[in-house]
């Protein structure tokens, strides 16, 4: 397990070295058209702001707006609204509900949450595109512990650079989840947008120590310029159970994305 993560780590590393251009002012290379099709409607992708758990640069264009559905285990749904409030920044809530699906019960509704993320660098051709961000959602509450076994990401800092083949992305953080402890953790990802049909998606996130990261993969489908399906693995490779019982092993989440503007 430790050799796998740490091939892992050595090819995203390596990505990051990479040189290439990056002179768009969007982390993807996908072309902006601010005018739409004929027929009124966007014809272009909105910026991928997220993958499966890592940020990237990304940011909503100013006046879109994105819902974002997330289905996890033991019938839980997560939720996310994110709206482009002025150019380079955008602010979103999400909430998480348990056992929404399924036969368990009670229904369970945690606290909403906020984000925020500002891209204050758009990169040039050997420095990634930057943006400071903070989301407070978490995974799988903790309910007698009152937190979430899975930590929010907090306050953090991410860089994307497009590598040597268009369309293919890398992507590295830092995040501080909790200033009492003020620990320190790290993200690396990759991923590679198929003519802007299907997102390859790869992240080792979380990383403090080889036992509480997280190996997570995915892709990405765009069923329409508007509207996206992902269908991805979290936690490969773990195993194990936390505090209150939850199994600490591989997860599959789907994930349903819709996109617009004012």
């Amino acid at each position: 397990m430790a050799r796998r993560r740490t091939t892992i780590a050595a090819v995203f590393v390596s990505l990051l070295l990479g040189r290439a251009a990056f002179a768009q002012q969007s982390p993807s290379p996908r072309a902006r058209n601010p005018e739409g099709s004929a027929t009124g409607k966007s014809t272009v992708l909105q910026p991928d702001t997220d993958l499966i758990d890592a940020p990237t640069a990304g940011v909503l264009d100013h006046g879109a707006f994105a819902n974002r559905a997330r289905f996890f285990s033991n019938g839980g749904v997560a939720d996310w609204v994110s709206f482009g409030v002025y150019p380079r920044v955008h602010l979103g809530a999400s909430f998480n509900v348990d056992q929404l699906l399924g036969t368990g019960s009670p229904v369970k509704i945690t606290r909403p949450e906020l984000q925020l993320k500002f891209r204050f660098f758009d990169g040039e051709r050997i420095l990634p595109a930057l943006a400071i961000g903070y989301d407070g959602q978490g995974y799988l509450y903790n309910r007698p512990d009152k937190r979430y076994n899975q930590r929010q990401r907090g306050v953090y800092l991410v860089g994307s650079q497009e590598i040597g083949v268009p369309g293919l992305q890398a992507h590295a953080g830092v995040n501080i989840s909790d200033f009492d402890s003020n620990s320190i953790f790290g993200l690396l990802a990759t991923s590679f947008n198929i003519a802007d049909k299907v997102l390859l998606m790869a992240e080792w996130d979380n990383i403090s120590n080889y036992v509480d990261s997280r190996v997570n993969m995915g892709l990405r489908v765009y069923l329409t310029p508007n509207f996206s399906f992902d269908f991805a693995g979290r936690g490969v490779g773990q195993g194990g159970h936390f505090t209150d019982g939850v199994a600490r092993g591989a997860e599959r989440i789907a994930q349903f994305k819709y996109t617009g503007s004012f």
